[in-house]
């Protein structure tokens, strides 16, 4: 690995998060808070351009990437920017252990949403706009957003975007790397904005609360500045709203980016689109008869919560309406198994993707079909094209290492939680950048009584999840640090 290309181009993401603090500091001062909150933020980004100074100063010269380098920019750039990234709580007082403060971070980067902090109407607007802001860089990626900013990372960005970006398939929309990453984050903040405009004119939120829950909607993240979640505002607008919105961020930005472009149709061509679609429509009509009939209210009500759950969990992003830890128990299954399956390749949600899934249900039956006739050749297709053994084989080892992690994980947690559910789920919800679980890390509870060295587990599970496992799993093999 070429450790100096690495940490340079780790500085200059560190140079980006640290303008970002300093961002919120402005809105701290825009919002009159007391000077020992802008300086929190202040300091943390001085602290942070400091380092991004040095380091980029002290490891110039000329940027030739491999894709074991880009590996190990992705994992220790996302490693920086929650030490970084953790600072704001710390200095302000918001979070006190240091484990916390980077549990906090790593899951706003990550846009698991998971969290320790409780009463968020007492936090500082400006460390609430930072902890939405992690959201936001972490969804579309921070270091591919290096990549379209900083034009000199051309020749090496592929290997970062391949890193990266989320989902067994990297679509390039242009032949230059940098330019299908600029095409990505303007397709990507397009929809933020039209998303906190509509917010802030449906009623209930200002423009603050507006872009902070378009922050947490489009990076399928998760974070409210309401100790209630979205249910707070109990607004049916809202509600219909952030679900469209968190379903459109759970498809692969790809298909948004040729929708703009005049090619709607597609949507309904790609098959892992029309899964999603599908499956999200009957798992909303499930819950919706399955709560109704056990008198959680209205019809109307229960479809609405139910559109909004169903979505806010495939999508992983976490937003809350309703107390779903209180639903029947073939729901809250049905959602854990959502938990696994995630959005789609190329979106910013978490879990499986959507595409592992289909492609793993279709080698079931295709090994169902070969056991009845062991001599045919059965071609696997997926949208009407043959589907590669090796990306066959890829997918079944994603599957089996995912399943693996999340085993000893959840063995793990049943020495940090007080029941099996809330060891597995707390892992299922991190693993799987979700955020909330069942019970004692319910939709209404939060992630603080689980002790420091828990919260580092999971950390790690945040990042490896995020990062698809490989990038991060690879660093342990002593072949990797071998020139």
């Amino acid at each position: 690995m070429n450790k100096r290309a690495v940490f340079h181009l780790v500085a200059y993401m560190t140079l980006v998060i640290g303008v970002a603090m300093i961002f919120c500091a402005g809105i701290s001062f825009l919002y009159h808070e007391p000077l020992s909150d802008q300086l929190s933020l202040i300091y943390s980004g001085v602290i942070a351009m400091s380092f991004a100074v040095v380091v980029g100063l002290c490891t110039r010269g000329e940027i030739n990437l491999s894709r074991r380098d880009g590996f190990g920019i992705v994992t220790f750039g996302w490693i920086f920017a929650t030490l970084f990234g953790s600072l704001p709580y710390l200095f302000s007082g918001v979070i006190a252990h240091p484990v916390s403060a980077m549990f906090e971070t790593m899951s706003g980067f990550t846009t698991t949403g998971a969290s320790v902090l409780s009463n968020l109407e007492e936090i500082p607007r400006g460390i609430h706009f930072w902890r939405a802001l992690t959201h936001w860089f972490g969804g579309m990626g921070v270091l591919v957003l290096c990549v379209a900013i900083l034009p000199f990372l051309g020749v090496g960005g592929m290997q970062i975007y391949r890193a990266e970006m989320p989902g067994p398939s990297k679509d390039r929309l242009t032949p230059r790397i940098a330019t299908t990453a600029k095409l990505l984050w303007g397709v990507y903040a397009l929809l933020t904005l039209v998303e906190a405009v509509l917010l802030k004119f449906a009623g209930g939120m200002d423009w603050f609360d507006s872009f902070c829950h378009a922050f947490g909607t489009m990076a399928t993240g998760g974070f409210s500045t309401r100790s209630a979640s979205v249910g707070a505002y109990d607004s049916a607008m809202i509600d219909w709203i952030i679900t469209a919105f968190m379903f459109l961020a759970g498809v692969n930005f790809s298909l948004h980016y040729y929708a703009l472009t005049g090619k709607p149709h597609r949507y309904f061509k790609d098959p892992e689109f029309r899964f999603y679609a599908i499956f999200l429509l009957c798992t909303t009509l499930f819950f919706t008869f399955d709560i109704w009939i056990n008198d959680w209210g209205t019809f109307t009500r229960c479809f609405r919560d139910s559109a909004f759950t169903a979505t806010s969990i495939m999508t992983t992003t976490g937003f809350g309406t309703a107390d779903f830890n209180e639903w029947p128990n073939a729901s809250r299954l049905l959602l854990v198994m959502m938990m696994f399956i995630g959005g789609c390749a190329g979106s910013t949600a978490g879990g499986m993707k959507v595409v592992r899934v289909f492609i793993m249900f279709k080698k079931m039956l295709r090994e169902l079909k070969q056991f009845m006739r062991p001599s045919a050749v059965i071609q696997m297709k997926l949208g009407g094209k043959p589907v590669e053994q090796e990306i066959v084989s890829h997918i079944s080892a994603f599957f089996a290492i995912f399943v693996f992690i999340f085993a000893i994980g959840s063995f793990v947690m049943t020495f940090f939680t007080p029941d099996l559910v809330t060891a597995s789920t707390s892992v299922v919800a991190t693993l799987g950048n979700i955020g909330p679980g069942l019970n004692a890390v319910g939709i209404t509870q939060n992630f603080a009584g689980i002790p420091p060295l828990g919260q580092a587990f999971l950390t790690l599970l945040m990042l490896l999840g995020r990062l698809e496992l490989y990038t991060v799993l690879i660093l342990f093999l002593p072949s990797f640090w071998k020139k």
